[in-house]
């Protein structure tokens, strides 16, 4: 998610310090050669099913951006904004209405016409079919109609600019003649995608074990793309991804790899690279309608209990930040950050005060050193995380340690990638260790909103699109809804402020490390990666919809 109006000094400062101490090369190569194939190394904890749907938050990352487009890109790093399907955009002096102007002369991969049609259909769409709708756009829309033959008019139920991000760069747009005769856009697989993207997924294209991106030779940008093909592999593991990656058969990786120096770049120093920007939080989510989550001095035994920078250390290498339980990135976010409160609660590891808070809520601790209830019912939970992320596997060991201490059991359960979105999905958890599926933005507003909105929940046994832990606040909803109705930046600061009170005091999810955009990188034969002094997109292979752009740009050399 992303945010209007407040450019970050402490990115600004990030990315200067990345850039030195990654010692990352210019992406300035001169004249792009064109052909060759490039091949992505990332850990996606699965194999393919072979299904496109932009819609299905299970797949969606996989056809958003190469295969299906944006009407306007929005990097998530630095706010700038790159028309794409829409060539311009306006916004009424009252910010209720925002007015696309869509782009001619681009064409579906299958040959037909792109028009505002298609567009005007996209939302009405997911407007029909409310489980399509992944960013609650419809929560704040009120209409969206065609004026004359190349406009689209969206119009709010109040002023709604931070919306633009969701709208604008979040919101896959899909041909009208090919989904229209779609019985069934939920459950339709969409294995033979028709985008306007830069590459298609042919027939044949897909199998469990890689997916292939061919060229789109009706690309709108003229010129591009550079590569002719671009190769997925899945990899169910770390291990085997990153001996992939360093061995050289990919050039593009995003996953965690430890000991990185010698492992990777000391393989090839000058062409094996890697940049780690801080981009949203790993949390542990707390289903908040299983007991004894629903009490709040539990939920911050729990988050007294971790010790974030031990698991920072050891589980992550310190490639990631400890978290704030604020649910600010820092320093990403430095502007947003309201460290008078952070030091009023604190929240370092103190596994005494964690037991004193379970004392005060009622518990007793057992025999074995694990608190239980008056029923005699020990306060022992299964945490989920998802299958061959190592860095995860071994961030939870300390997680672990650290909750025992404090007299909280905790049984660590590895599920494949879409088993654990769809148990968070539909709320079957009581913890779960991990990040939001959905893009994260260049303002905490948006990660906190789809961490904590209701309006992004649904009942246990609903697919929701955010809120797993089905956290309902009244206040922290109407919060939210002021955010996003501001434009006014000293407002949404004060409204960010009152949020972070909720998240200390309340505790409703607890961040205990930042998660980074995990992206490595190799010049030996490619050129027009991202780099810090170049960060022209969010720059891992899992960052939607930034990796087409990218896939734009990277080119043989």
């Amino acid at each position: 998610m992303k945010r209007r109006g407040v450019v970050s000094i402490g990115l600004l400062v990030l990315v200067t310090v990345l850039a030195a101490a990654c010692g990352s090369p210019s992406s300035s190569t001169g004249t792009p050669l064109k052909g060759g194939t490039l091949t992505i190394d990332n850990e996606s904890g699965t194999l393919w099913n072979c299904g496109f749907n932009p819609f299905n938050g299970n797949v969606s990352f996989l056809a958003f951006g190469p295969v299906y487009e944006p009407l306007v890109y929005d990097n998530l790093l630095n706010d700038r904004k790159v028309p794409m399907l829409a060539s311009s955009y306006k916004w009424s002096s009252d910010s209720k209405s925002l007015t696309f102007t869509i782009r001619s002369g681009v064409k579906w991969s299958d040959g037909q016409p792109f028009t505002a049609a298609d567009v005007v259909y996209t939302f009405k769409l997911i407007k029909s079919n409310n489980a399509l709708d992944l960013q609650s756009v419809w929560s704040v829309l009120s209409d969206v109609s065609q004026q004359g033959s190349d406009q689209v008019v969206m119009t709010f139920q109040s002023p709604a600019v931070p919306y633009f991000y969701y709208i604008a760069n979040q919101q896959p747009i899909v041909p009208e003649h090919v989904w229209s005769k779609i019985s069934d856009p939920v459950a339709e697989k969409n294995d033979i995608p028709v985008g306007t993207g830069p590459f298609m997924v042919k027939a044949g294209g897909c199998t469990p074990q890689n997916i292939s991106y061919t060229r789109n030779p009706n690309y709108w940008q003229s010129g591009q793309p550079y590569l002719d093909k671009v190769n997925y592999p899945a990899f169910t593991d770390n291990d085997p991804a990153n001996q992939y990656l360093a061995s050289g058969q990919a050039q593009w990786g995003g996953q965690f790899i430890p000991n990185i120096d010698s492992y990777y770049v000391k393989k090839d120093k000058a062409n094996n690279h890697y940049w780690f920007p801080p981009i949203q939080n790993v949390n542990i989510f707390l289903n908040h309608t299983v007991r004894p989550f629903d009490n709040k001095l539990v939920r911050q035994a729990i988050a007294y209990g971790v010790d974030r920078p031990k698991v920072s250390k050891i589980g992550e290498y310190g490639y990631q930040p400890p978290g704030s339980q604020t649910g600010i990135v820092i320093p990403t976010f430095n502007d947003w950050y309201d460290s008078s409160q952070a030091q009023k609660y604190s929240y370092k590891f103190d596994p005494a005060k964690a037991q004193q808070l379970l004392q005060q809520a009622g518990f007793s601790k057992g025999s074995d050193g694990i608190f239980k209830d008056a029923s005699g019912k020990r306060l022992s939970f299964t945490i989920y995380s998802i299958s061959g992320y190592t860095d995860w596997t071994a961030s939870l060991q300390v997680v672990q340690d650290n909750l025992k201490q404090a007299g909280i059991e905790i049984k660590e359960q590895d599920l494949s990638h879409d088993d654990y979105f769809n148990h968070l999905f539909v709320g079957d958890f009581q913890m779960a260790y991990g990040s939001l599926s959905t893009s994260p933005g260049p303002n905490p507003y948006y990660e906190l909103r789809n961490t904590l909105y209701s309006q992004t929940s649904a009942p246990i046994g609903q697919t929701a699109a955010g809120d797993y832990g089905r956290w309902t606040d009244a206040q922290t909803d109407k919060l939210i809804e002021r955010f996003g109705a501001t434009t006014d930046s000293a407002e949404q600061h004060s409204l960010m402020k009152q949020i972070e009170g909720i998240m200390l005091e309340q505790v409703p999810v607890i961040p205990v490390t930042e998660s980074v955009a995990w992206y490595q990188y190799s010049t030996k034969g490619f050129a027009g990666w991202p780099t810090p002094s170049d960060p022209y997109a969010a720059p891992a292979p899992w960052n939607i919809p930034d990796w087409e752009q990218v896939m734009l740009r990277v080119h043989k050399t």
